[in-house]
C-alpha cells in the first residue's frame, strides 16, 4: 500500500515554512511532494512590494514574538535572520533540481536551519556549495545546472502554477484537492493524508 502523500508549497524566505519544512523532514510515515517556489512574485499581484511582515508593523512586532513560542513548541532551533526576507531564488532553483531526489528532504531542512538558525545568506552561492557539499553532493556541478536557462524555465512555470491553484502564502499543503494554508493548519493536513 501506498504512503500517504501530501505536497508542500514552501519558500526559503518564509519564516513560517521553516516551522513546516522542519516538521515534514522528520515525517517518515508520510511521502511530501517538496514544491519550492517563490512568494515575491505572488505578493507583487497583491499590491505588495515586500512581505506582509515588513510592510504590516504591528504584524511584524507579533511574528517576532511568535516564532520563539513556536520554535519552543516543535522543539526547533531559531535565531531571528538579520535580514528579513532573505533572497531564496538560488536555494529554490537548487530545491527545483532535487524534487524527486532522495536528499531533497536533508537539503530544504539544512537551508532553512542556515537562514532561521545560523543567520546565513541562503542566496550566496557559498553558503548554498556548503549545504551541498555537506550532504555529500557535487555543488559545483547543481548550481551550474540550478543556473541554466532551462531551470530558470522551471521556476518561472512552478510559480504560475502556485497562481492556477490560488496559492496566496506560505507555506500552503494539498491533500489530493483539499488546500491547507500555514504551519498551523500542517496537522489537518497531515491528518487527511493518513486518514
Amino acid at each position: 500500500m501506498a504512503a500517504p502523500e501530501i505536497s508542500c508549497w514552501f519558500d526559503f524566505a518564509s519564516n513560517y515554512s521553516y516551522l513546516s519544512v522542519l516538521r515534514l523532514a522528520r515525517q517518515k510515515d508520510v511521502s511530501v511532494q517538496w514544491k519550492p517556489f517563490l512568494l515575491g512574485p505572488i505578493f507583487k499581484e497583491q499590491g505588495w512590494d515586500n512581505s506582509p511582515f515588513v510592510l504590516q508593523k504591528d504584524k511584524g512586532e507579533y511574528v517576532w514574538r511568535d516564532m520563539p513560542r513556536e520554535c519552543a513548541k516543535y522543539q526547533l532551533p531559531w535565531r531571528r535572520p538579520s535580514e528579513f526576507p532573505r533572497r531564496s531564488l538560488l536555494a529554490a532553483r537548487v530545491a527545483l533540481l532535487g524534487e524527486h531526489q532522495p536528499w531533497m528532504a536533508e537539503f530544504c531542512a539544512r537551508v532553512m536551519l542556515a537562514n532561521f538558525e545560523h543567520d546565513e545568506d541562503i542566496g550566496s552561492e557559498q553558503v548554498i556549495a556548503a549545504i551541498l557539499t555537506s550532504i555529500g553532493l557535487d555543488a559545483e556541478a547543481l548550481l551550474t545546472a540550478a543556473q541554466s536557462d532551462d531551470n530558470k524555465a522551471r521556476l518561472r512555470a512552478r510559480n504560475e502554477e502556485a497562481r492556477a491553484l490560488h496559492i496566496f502564502g506560505a507555506p500552503t499543503f494539498f491533500v489530493g484537492p483539499e488546500m491547507y494554508w500555514g504551519n498551523d493548519r500542517l496537522s489537518d493536513a497531515l491528518a487527511l493524508a493518513k486518514r
